[in-house]
């Protein structure tokens, strides 16, 4: 791995200091950096904490930058799913003298840490970081899926609009483009230009009004298992439960639904990269979206350590296995359902060209829940196959 100590800043005793945490606590357990010169050993860390309270480009600047420190504080007092966490806190990575410099050491940082088999969790900043840490895959050559929980589409529309409104614009416009699948969970439709949701849908991406995921809870999580990358905006949690955003809202989800999302984004074996941002100490009160934003990183640890290992690219061997397939009417080649021995979740086999299964290997075979299934037994195409059949024709 490329040295990537020269991009961080220790941790100050104020905001980690182990001898204040019993060995029954999340922060007994992190290896973090506080001392310079003496950076984590990464050679067995499995997850790492990137703090980056980069603050340009957003809707309005912050006057202060402990946004990743202040969560830091409500995690580490925490109790551990399990008793051994192989965690590393690699502390504040160092703003660059523009907004581009911070980009491109973010970019180099997770490349570096996804090569390593190892998935960083970043805690900004603004929501733009999204782009960095989209870069990073593209430098590897990955084609990828991003799942976004967001009341937004983030498209911009304006030359004046700051890069948080107009990060998932710059992937889609940028070229070669290595992005497969954007999925939206929780678009607030008053927040969002008509024009955009058309876009969206023409483009075949997936969108989920906030009212639909609140009444198909259960469909959040294999919504989150597709995604390799997975960008969380606070705002999309209702002021009443996280307050400590510029952009909240009296509408969103409930600070459990984000829980839940984490744990099942912690669960998925195709996701290796995970974003909060837009997190703003100054508008917090008492700490309350600080202590849910810990708890979110909390149950993403113990999805993570609680992964079944069975996504289908790897093996179908029919012990790990349920095969089913559907014939529909009007469709010329049958749908191919796979259920897990492991964990019951489902997965439905895309018809793609033999010359891009390749290519497409971690995307064709698309994760569903047994709702879908039913409807294929139905007569009824799912619309998760539809959306990226369009895709690879």
């Amino acid at each position: 791995m490329n040295d990537i100590s020269l991009y961080f800043k220790p941790l100050t005793p104020e905001v980690f200091d182990p001898e204040s945490y019993s060995h029954l606590r999340v922060g007994h357990q992190i290896k973090a950096y506080t001392t310079q010169g003496q950076f984590p050993d990464l050679s067995e860390a499995d997850l790492v904490l990137i703090g980056i309270a980069e603050n340009r480009g957003r809707d309005a600047q912050p006057t202060q930058n402990n946004g990743p420190d202040e969560i830091r504080k409500y995690f580490y007092k925490l109790f551990p799913a399990r008793k051994q966490m192989k965690i590393a806190d690699l502390g504040n990575m160092q703003t660059g003298s523009s907004l581009e410099d911070t980009w491109a050491a973010l970019s180099e940082i997770v490349g570096a840490l996804l090569e390593s088999s190892i998935i960083p969790i970043i805690l900004g900043g603004g929501q733009h970081l999204s782009w960095a840490n989209y870069k990073a895959y593209e430098n590897m050559g990955q084609i990828i899926n991003i799942a976004s929980v967001d009341p937004r589409f983030d498209l911009g529309g304006e030359e004046a609009d700051a890069p948080s409104q107009s990060w998932l614009s710059r992937i889609i416009l940028h070229q070669p483009n290595y992005l497969f699948n954007y999925t939206n969970i929780g678009y607030q439709t008053y927040f969002v230009d008509q024009d955009a949701i058309k876009l969206m849908k023409n483009m075949f991406f997936d969108i989920y009004r906030l009212g639909f995921v609140n009444q198909n809870i259960e469909e959040i999580e294999p919504m989150v298992r597709n995604a390799d990358m997975l960008s969380v905006d606070v705002s999309a949690v209702r002021r009443s439960d996280a307050p400590g955003c510029i952009n909240a809202s009296p509408n969103g989800f409930y600070g459990e639904q984000l829980c839940q999302m984490m744990r099942f984004a912690g669960m998925s074996d195709k996701l290796t990269s995970v974003g909060i941002y837009e997190y703003d100490p100054e508008k917090d009160q008492e700490g309350q979206t600080a202590h849910l934003l810990g708890q979110m990183l909390w149950y993403f640890v113990e999805g993570f350590y609680n992964r079944m290992n069975d996504f289908p690219v790897k093996t179908k061997d029919q012990d790990h296995y349920m095969k089913f397939h559907v014939a529909i009417e009007g469709q010329k080649d049958e749908v191919v359902f796979y259920k897990s021995v492991r964990s019951n979740r489902w997965w439905m086999e895309v018809t793609c060209p033999a010359y891009l299964q390749t290519k497409f290997a971690r995307h064709y075979l698309v994760a569903c829940s047994y709702a879908d299934y039913q409807a294929a037994c139905n007569n009824d195409l799912p619309d998760r196959w539809w959306q990226v059949y369009q895709k690879l024709m």
